[in-house]
């Protein structure tokens, strides 16, 4: 994983790899048969990982104390280069499908609680939530940068887990404007798709041709 977060799955060759693990080439290729098995049994072991982590939240009762979310982050910290460049890259699509996955399970619990009815179906909002998760630790040197402090430590784990909170626990919208913010949205106007779009060009060449 650390070659492939280094250089990227492109840049990456069986033989660094094997001298980053202290074997030779032909037992990597052995066991994994090439590059692109062993890039597949890497985002296996990251999914074992977060669903144990998932299953070790939702069978801890103290699972909101920002300090277990931490503590995650923590354990998959050593994988964080990997799994950034391997979607950059547009790979990794198991680890991050089974991350909506999960993510789905939890807005589904979260939805029999709310007082109103979602908008949007769970799978949507799952999928932009696990985006939106993973945007912090991909742009994560811009993200230091901003609030001072350096992501990876102590220190700016629990500043970010703080803001998290803060942000997630008080909405920025009343019902009332996202209700209306939802109508202004339904009632504007699709926008036009990459053949009407080409259409309307070919028109206003004919027209500009005459």
């Amino acid at each position: 994983m650390r070659q492939f977060g280094e250089h990227g799955f492109n840049g990456a060759t069986i033989r660094g790899i094997a001298a980053d693990a202290g074997v030779s080439p032909g037992l990597v290729r052995h066991h994994f048969g090439s590059k692109q098995g062993l890039r597949e049994a890497c985002d296996d072991y990251l999914i074992r990982l977060i669903r144990r982590f998932n299953d070790q939240v939702r069978a801890d009762t103290t699972h909101t104390d920002v300090s277990y979310v931490a503590a995650s982050r923590a354990a998959l910290r050593p994988y964080q280069r990997y799994l950034t460049r391997a979607l950059v890259e547009g790979a990794a699509a198991s680890v991050f499908d089974e991350m909506v996955r999960l993510s789905e399970e939890w807005l589904a619990e979260a939805d029999a609680k709310r007082p109103d009815p979602p908008r949007v179906d769970v799978r949507a909002r799952a999928t932009l939530g696990t985006a939106m998760a993973l945007a912090v630790p991909m742009l994560h040197e811009h993200v230091a940068r901003g609030m001072g402090v350096d992501l990876f430590s102590p220190e700016g784990d629990r500043l970010l887990s703080r803001a998290m909170l803060d942000i997630y626990s008080h909405p920025m919208l009343t019902p009332e404007e996202a209700a209306a913010l939802a109508a202004a949205i339904d009632r504007s106007p699709s926008p036009a798709t990459p053949a009407e779009r080409a259409g309307a060009l070919g028109q206003d060449e004919e027209h500009h041709d005459e």
